[in-house]
């Protein structure tokens, strides 16, 4: 397929998946039905950036780095500070194939549905729990989409997210989500052996994320409730899940790929032990959890924010006839028999980035005009997995993973301004409550 074939063909697969919803497909091919959403028309995709923090700024850093001929052409983030920095970032090392004047640059809390109106492909990096609604929104609308992990803070979110995704496959709109050990070949090399037998039946495994924590933002004078939090979004549960949901939930989606589907229930501890003063809101500083999986094999999950300890962020698991060690930021993938005798070793002269394989992957197949990723599904039940975590926790209960995933138990706001209150608020000292094992009620 030469040049020339290979742009009509991509430009009559974004007008397909773009005019899916308003219509009807007939023998394969999508028929316009009134409504049909922005297309492109000539050899550009085009892209929307929603959310333009550093996960943000990185995610259209990526984009923009694939070979293809991409162009930024609109921005949407909650804060205006946020978004200048990320634009002027952007632009100053892309140049040309940023295009996005002030009127294309949205703020404020529904300013991501214009900002997606205008793209074919859009990158959703906004704190996870606006991530439901906004994916929902680009589904709707008939975008391709990257989006960031974690898709969903609660289980109400999840269903959303699960529900959309059901109709992005049914539209054939590529989905990937920044799970990015997926991505990564030492992953995919080990995991593939492993799924093909090389240490037998899988019993047990342990997965961690154990390091010092992250950044603080101080509370600034005249700042309402909803900006503090939105700015220290990591420590509330309605904007982060807590750390076992926005970090940890890397190393249990490997457990779940390893298994080939979610636990059936989740059983652990928890506790504020070493973060407790108010600057971190409401979230635990260490999860430990069990998952438990249909066979009986039993996964054990870590995770803690302690300063000065010995960090680990890896897996590993056992079977019948072996053993596996992972570990993302070594690029290892290794296996063993069950006396320690090597039976494979990942090993690569080039390792490729898998933040930016997301990107070379997803924009290669839309620009192909194939259909290739639907990772919503799978990214939901992990991210689904890590909230069970927390709920066990919190609440010092066995969860299984039906209750888990039909809990009623929504954390998002009633009402996005800057002067709404969130649903959890400081007392007069500002402390907010935490989550207290045996009283505390999550589902």
């Amino acid at each position: 397929m030469n040049n020339e074939e290979l742009r009509d063909k991509r430009r009559e697969f974004l007008k397909a998946s773009a005019l899916v919803a308003g219509g009807v497909m007939m023998n394969g091919v999508a028929f316009a039905g009134g409504g049909a959403a922005h297309s492109t028309v000539d050899d550009t995709i085009k892209i929307a950036l929603i959310g333009c923090g550093g996960r943000g700024t990185g995610a259209a850093f990526q984009a923009l780095s694939t070979k293809q001929n991409l162009k930024l052409v609109a921005m949407a983030d909650a804060f205006s500070d946020r978004l200048e920095g990320a634009y002027k970032d952007i632009k100053e090392k892309f140049g040309d194939k940023v295009d996005v004047p002030k009127e294309r640059r949205f703020v404020g809390f529904d300013g991501y549905k214009n900002a997606i109106a205008l793209a074919d492909v859009v990158l959703l990096a906004t704190p996870p729990g606006f991530r439901p609604g906004h994916f929902e929104e680009a589904v709707n609308q008939n975008k391709h989409i990257f989006m960031e992990k974690p898709v969903a803070v609660d289980s109400p979110g999840i269903r959303r997210v699960l529900a959309a995704a059901k109709l992005a496959e049914s539209k054939k709109l590529n989905v990937v989500v920044g799970l990015q050990r997926r991505y990564q070949n030492s992953y995919r090399e080990a995991i593939k052996r492993v799924q093909d037998g090389m240490i037998g039946d899988v019993t047990s495994g342990q997965v961690y994320w154990n390091s010092g924590g992250v950044w603080v933002k101080d509370r600034e004078p005249n700042q309402t409730e909803m900006e503090y939090q939105m700015r220290n979004w990591y420590y509330f549960n309605w904007l982060c899940g807590d750390h076992i949901v926005e970090q940890h939930v890397h190393n249990i989606d490997i457990a779940n790929w390893i298994k080939n589907g979610p636990p059936v229930s989740v059983q652990g501890t928890g506790s504020r032990a070493w973060r407790t003063g108010k600057q971190y809101g409401e979230i635990y500083d260490n999860h430990s959890v069990e998952l438990t999986y249909a066979d009986g094999a039993v996964v054990h999950s870590q995770c803690r924010h302690f300063e000065g300890i010995d960090n680990r962020v890896d897996e590993g698991f056992q079977g019948t006839k072996g053993r596996i060690h992972l570990d993302a930021g070594s690029n290892i993938g290794r296996i063993v028999d069950t006396k320690g005798k090597s039976l494979y070793n990942y090993s690569a002269k080039t390792n490729p980035n898998p933040y930016q394989t997301e990107h070379d992957e997803l924009f290669d197949a839309i620009a192909k005009g194939e259909y290739k990723f639907h990772d919503a599904e799978r990214g939901a039940t992990s991210c689904m997995t890590a909230i069970i975590g927390r709920y066990a926790t919190y609440s010092g209960k066995k969860i299984s993973w039906a209750e888990g995933l039909a809990a009623d138990n929504n954390l998002f706001p009633d009402e996005l301004s800057w002067t709404a209150k969130p649903k959890i608020l400081p007392d007069a000292s500002g402390l907010y409550p935490i989550p207290t094992p045996g009283k505390t009620k999550v589902i």
